[in-house]
């Protein structure tokens, strides 16, 4: 039987305001000073030597599990940023983007709206600071080593390996660094004196806005997409994963993965417990509030069938 309207992903092309996010990534990924350690020999892949290749990695639930703007925010919790009752209703938003997968205009903005709404106001500095002892307190112990081990490859070829995420640059590029990987593309937020204005550059890095990313940093460093990698557990990324010549899907969702299948992509699965490798749905988010907003979306769900 068909799936229901709200679970279906629809397709959807990079409009203007993705190019334009993902092009402001781009920029702001070329300015970070993070730098690939001088690597010694290879595997027979990544291609040891081949300077024109890149790996463009996924970070949610493909490298960290979980989504590093929830744990992040369950910092900010911590420190008072904002009520018990937004981290409640941003656990929810967060639960419900995992599980339909679907980027639902209204859900998107008021997603959008209550990340730059808690930070508008504080210095980049400030949150880059707390962002350290946040990735130390909640992110560091969430790292997928089975793709950690795929980064690094990519490394000791000699190739330059970056994130590419929903997140907010900072927080990519503290990961993308306590890592070791070259640097990070994410959604940039606008600032003006080193202050958030609590406006955006174009959209969230997300869906056809990464692709945009990952073409235009390709473009800024002289790489040749066809020689490069990308690694995801996403359909919302096929966009980007379908740009290179080494696409993998990496603890895939379930419409990921029947792409996957259909494409011929390598796959990888790190996760433990069957019902995660047969259905897509993380095995140890490592939050409780996401795992209790997903089965009240399942219950939801049930009572209107």
């Amino acid at each position: 039987m068909p799936l229901p309207s709200w679970l279906t992903r629809p397709k959807r092309a990079a409009t203007a305001r993705s190019v334009l996010a993902g092009e402001a990534a781009a920029e702001a990924a070329r300015k970070q000073e993070a730098a690939a350690p001088e690597p010694p020999a290879a595997p027979e892949f990544p291609v040891a030597g081949d300077t024109r290749a890149a790996a463009f990695f996924d970070l949610d639930n493909t490298v960290m599990q979980g989504a590093a703007l929830f744990h992040f925010g369950r910092g900010l919790y911590k420190r008072r940023f904002f009520e018990k009752r937004e981290l409640a209703r941003f656990a929810w938003q967060q639960a419900y983007f995992r599980l339909a997968g679907a980027e639902n205009a209204g859900h998107m903005q008021d997603a959008r709206d209550s990340a730059l709404s808690i930070v508008k106001g504080h210095r980049v500095s400030e949150l880059m600071e707390i962002g350290e002892e946040i990735y130390d307190e909640y992110m560091a112990g969430r790292i997928w080593p089975g793709t950690r081990a795929l980064a690094q490859a990519h490394l000791d070829a000699g190739q330059r390996v970056w994130l590419v995420t929903a997140a907010p640059v900072e927080t990519a590029t503290i990961i993308a660094r306590r890592l070791g990987l070259t640097g990070a593309l994410g959604t940039v937020a606008e600032s003006v004196d080193g202050v958030y204005t609590g406006r955006l550059v174009g959209e969230p890095l997300h869906g056809p806005a990464k692709a945009e990313a990952v073409r235009a940093l390709a473009v800024a460093e002289d790489l040749e997409l066809e020689r490069c990698a990308a690694y995801s557990d996403s359909a919302n990324d096929i966009p980007m994963l379908s740009l290179v010549g080494h696409p993998y899907a990496i603890n895939p969702d379930s419409s990921l993965r029947a792409h996957a299948a259909r494409e011929g992509w390598r796959l990888r699965d790190y996760r433990t417990g069957r019902k995660a490798a047969k259905i897509g749905i993380p095995a140890a988010a490592g939050v409780g509030a996401v795992a209790g907003g997903t089965a009240a979306a399942l219950a939801i769900h049930r009572r209107r069938r």
